[in-house]
This record gives structure tokens, sequence and C-alpha cells, in this order.
């Protein structure tokens, strides 16, 4: 039986940069490895492919797909163990639950989320919270939860989703879509002889959180990059996140609510090349920070935007994750068991395919001369995985190579490699991540008074 077409993502980047299917990476082995409704490794195979194509573009080297290790690294989390042990990033309050008239799905795992959900349902331990929900509807506990500063979604079929305002918006426009804010830009050279790190040179400033952004910029950093990820000290990220998604970064704390603070993230977005931003529209401009202001300012930025739910519709300045964009996008309810409870997909494809394209995306733009901002969203690329049902044939199994180091802040790490190829060897890992918020504040080569 002829393998089965991966979907070719990649298509989209011809409208930032212009290619034809002849300028594809190669996808390199076995086609099915998961089971289930969907073709979540068609979705994981075209996401790699459309990032190291767009990577290829930039940078004229040959960057192709190992299938087994994009098997492996879509569920990266899942692989790691800090010294012998799998770290902890559920909350105790996080799952699937039963409504009065059918299921919610609930994210407790930050802690300030877990105290949306006490404070909206009035339950802060498991067996309160399912007596309260077994008399409450599902849309009700959504709302409530949301209006708590929670995050939550109700159960929803494919077909309630797409005929819904919120779904429908989400499922508008392409996977990756470009923009131009109208200012000239000027395509970013990438080094001579860059031996193994063709983005060396590249600085990558990282305002996103949990895995599709982080995810996207440890490949980057793999790859040459300078990266720095800064975050708020009011929420910091779970250790299990930070060290699944902080190799080849480092770590700054930021407290954007007073004037050093904002000073530096300033000077910081006039050093960077690259800014991958994973706030909430608006969420900057409480601190002074428009949403198109780093791009007005600042010509030579290349901005990717990423969110949960896409920046048109009802639902746009909402919150939400992976696994609550499954819920009410149809997914779960797709992957429910036999006794009709909701499931999930065998990894977290949506974060993992969008940080994907996140990385075409930034290879997009900086080998654009008009392109300055790209759109990814997690319900785009739920809509985009809802069209490919799984496809047929037997499952393969991949093998899972663990690659180990030993860091003098977490000790001992097990984790598995990046997903692509570069001149036909495996990218590595190489520089372990550091501790969380201990960096300086500054790119490498742009160090304070240069």
């Amino acid at each position: 039986m002829p393998m089965a077409a991966v979907p070719p993502l990649f298509s989209d980047l011809a409208a930032a940069v212009g290619l034809d299917p002849s300028q594809a990476a190669a996808i390199r082995g076995p086609r099915l490895w998961w089971c289930g409704p969907l073709d979540v490794e068609g979705l994981a195979l075209g996401s790699a492919q459309a990032a190291a194509t767009g990577l290829s573009h930039l940078t004229g080297r040959d960057l192709s797909v190992d299938a087994e290790r994009v098997a492996a690294s879509f569920a990266s989390i899942s692989h790691l163990r800090v010294n012998g042990r799998r770290p902890q990033t559920a909350g105790a309050l996080s799952g699937f639950h039963a409504t009065a008239d059918g299921w919610v799905r609930l994210h407790g795992n930050y802690p300030h989320h877990a105290r949306a959900i006490e404070r909206a349902l009035g339950a802060s331990d498991l067996r309160r919270l399912t007596e309260v929900l077994s008399r409450r509807q599902a849309l009700e506990v959504e709302q409530r939860v949301r209006d708590a500063g929670g995050v939550a979604a109700a159960v929803r079929t494919p077909e309630s989703w797409a005929r819904s305002t919120p779904g429908r918006a989400a499922a508008r426009g392409p996977w990756l879509r470009f923009q131009s804010s109208g200012i000239p830009v000027r395509r970013w050279a990438p080094p001579e002889g860059g031996g193994d790190a063709p983005l060396l040179g590249l600085r990558v400033l990282d305002l996103t959180r949990v895995i599709a952004g982080p995810s996207a910029s440890r490949l980057l950093g793999a790859l040459g990059a300078d990266v720095l990820r800064v975050d708020p000290p009011s929420i910091p990220e779970l250790r299990g996140q930070h060290l699944d998604t902080g190799f080849h970064k480092r770590s700054v704390v930021l407290d954007l609510r007073n004037r050093r603070g904002l000073q530096t993230l300033q000077r910081l977005l006039d050093d960077a090349h690259v800014l991958l931003l994973g706030y909430r529209g608006g969420t900057l401009s409480h601190f002074g920070v428009e949403d198109d202001q780093p791009v007005i300012e600042r010509p030579g930025l290349r901005v990717v935007r990423l969110s949960a739910w896409g920046s048109a519709g009802p639902w746009a300045g909402r919150r939400g994750f992976d696994s609550i964009v499954q819920a009410a996008s149809g997914i779960a309810h797709l992957y429910r068991s036999p006794d009709g409870a909701p499931g999930a997909l065998p990894v977290q494809a949506l974060d993992h395919a969008t940080g994907m394209g996140v990385v075409a995306a930034v290879g997009a733009l900086l080998a654009s001369d008009h392109a300055d901002v790209a759109h990814l969203s997690l319900a785009r690329t739920a809509a985009l995985l809802l069209e490919h049902p799984q496809t047929t044939g037997s499952p393969r199994h991949t093998r899972v190579q663990l690659r180990s180091m030993r860091t003098e802040e977490h000790g001992h790490l097990q984790f598995v490699p990046p997903a692509l190829l570069l001149d036909d060897r495996g990218v590595e890992y190489t520089q372990g991540p550091g501790r969380y918020g201990g960096s300086e504040a500054w790119f490498l080569d742009r160090p304070p008074g240069s």
C-alpha cells in the first residue's frame, strides 16, 4: 500500500516568500504510528516539513524531517526525565468532568487558574468539584470559570463547533497568515559557513508560554539563534514546562509594572530580530506597549503572533490551551471512549504543530522583503486537523532514542532530540535549560553599553 500523502502545510509559505512544491523539505521514515480518528501523524509531519522548508529557504541549507524524531519530539514532555523522574505538570482539578448535561474540560495546571476554578465553583478538591458539576450545565460552567479568570471549555461535537460563531471564525483563512505593516523590511542574512548553527547571530525575544511558542524557540536556539525568554514575576512557568522547552535559551523575569522593567523590554525589542508574542491581544497595552507598536517603531523586527482562538471572532481574547481547544472544537468528542467519556489526542499535537508553524513563519518572514508579521492559532490548527481523518494502514512502531546530559542547575536530564535533520545529520540539543529567571536581560552580542 502506498504511503498516504502528508498535508502540504508548507504551501502557506508562498504568501510570504513564494515557494513551489519542488522546494518542500524531504520527509524520511514511517508514515503511521498513532491510532485514532484523525491524521495526527499527517499534521505532525506536515508542520515539521513546513518548518524545515521555511528554514531551508532562509539559510540555503538542507533541512529535512525525520519521522521518528517527529513522533518523539511531539511527546517530549512525556519522555523527559529529571534525575530519573518524570516532572509533574497536571493540576489536581485539571481534566474532563461530567456535568448535568455533558462534559467540561477544566485547566488548573497553573496555580492562578486553579484558584479561578475554586472561586467560580466553590470547590477546592475533586470530591466537592464532582458534586458541584453534577448539578450544573457544561456551558454554564465554561462561562463561570471564564468570568473568574480561569480556563474551561464545554465538550462540543465537531458539528456544533463548526456551526458556532467562534468555530467559524477559527477556521477562516490560512493556517499561516502573513501580513505587512507597509514599512520596508530587509531580509535577514544568515552567516556564511554557519556549520551546525545556521541561525547564528539571530536574536529572538520569546514572550510566549506553555508549549507552542517555547517549543518553537527551543528549535530556533538549537540551530544557533540567541533566544531570550521573558516571563512576569507574578505568574512563573511550571518547572516541567521550563525544563522541557528551556534548551538553548536563556530565561529572564521582568516586572513590566515598574519603569525599569518596561525600559528593559523596550531595549530588548530594539535589539531583537524576531519577537514571538503569545500574550492575548491588548495585554501589553496595559504596560504602554500597543499591539502594533513593536513593528511600527522597529522596521527590522519580525513578529509572530500566537493565540489560542485566533485574532478574530468572539473568542479572540479568551484564554486557551491545547486541551481546551481539543474540547471545544470537537476533537475530544471524536476521541471518546466506549463509555462516552471524552478523550484526547495521543500527544499535544495542536501545541507542537503550531510551534512548528511558528518556526516556519520565522523562516519565511526573515526571507521576505515585504511581510513582517505572521499569525497562528491553536484553534486554526485544530480546524486543519479536523479536515484530515485518519489514513488507512497498519501503524508502525517508532523508536525513541533518549539523549542525556548533566546540568549544574537541574541534575541529570534525559530527553528526546529535535525533529529535524541538517545536511542529513540530526539536530541535537547541546545546551541544557538554565535556572528559571537566572539570566541577564540582554542578547549575548548586545551587552549594556554596546
